[in-house]
């Protein structure tokens, strides 16, 4: 039995540097993903100025006359078009629509990744250093528990600080996201209210 529970030490252990390298690159993932967060933040505010007002004044003759030129490039831009471009069949924008969601998802996967695998990574980092504090804590050797116990709640605060950044980014984007389905439906729906 003594023989296992070492052999569990050292594979435990053997997983601190690559969890604290997973973290690393986690933490910088998610700072891209906050700088790309404000570019997305920036163009869609451009966006819905323009979109709001078309949209709600929208009737259901008017709607493969939507002007879309004005609207800055984007995937919710070529959506509409691909909307607008096929008025007698109904499929084809039922697909578009199932796209665009499938895309969203996509989008989405990043912050959603962050949001679970962060926190789960500082645990990790945080337990494995608390081994060789609690043999510390038994030699009474302070600088080995002060040591350990800093590296592991070092990994909690990363852990978190990416998770909090992965969940933060994934309900405002899916928010965002949702609201430009509900147009693209709405628009897809006045066209079929036409025939």
């Amino acid at each position: 039995m003594d023989i296992l529970n070492k052999l569990i030490y050292w594979i435990s252990t053997g997983f601190l540097v690559p969890t604290v390298l997973g973290l690393v690159f986690l933490f910088f993932r998610a700072l891209m993903l906050l700088g790309s967060f404000y570019g997305f933040y920036m163009d869609r505010l451009k966006t819905r100025r323009l979109v709001v007002p078309l949209i709600s004044a929208l009737r259901p003759q008017d709607a493969l006359q939507l002007d879309t030129a004005k609207l800055p490039a984007s995937t919710f831009k070529s959506a509409l078009e691909r909307i607008i471009d096929h008025p007698l069949s109904s499929v084809v924008r039922e697909k578009v629509l199932t796209d665009y969601e499938l895309l969203t998802q996509k989008e989405l996967d990043l912050a959603r990744t962050l949001s679970k695998v962060g926190p789960i990574l500082g645990l990790i980092g945080t337990l494995i250093p608390i081994q060789p504090a609690l043999v510390g804590l038994s030699n009474g050797d302070l600088s080995s528990i002060a040591k350990n116990m800093q590296e592991g709640f070092a990994s909690t605060i990363i852990g978190l600080i990416i998770g909090g950044i992965g969940f933060i980014t994934l309900q405002i984007k899916q928010r965002w996201y949702n609201e430009d389905l509900a147009d693209l439906e709405f628009v897809h729906e006045l066209i079929n209210e036409q025939k």
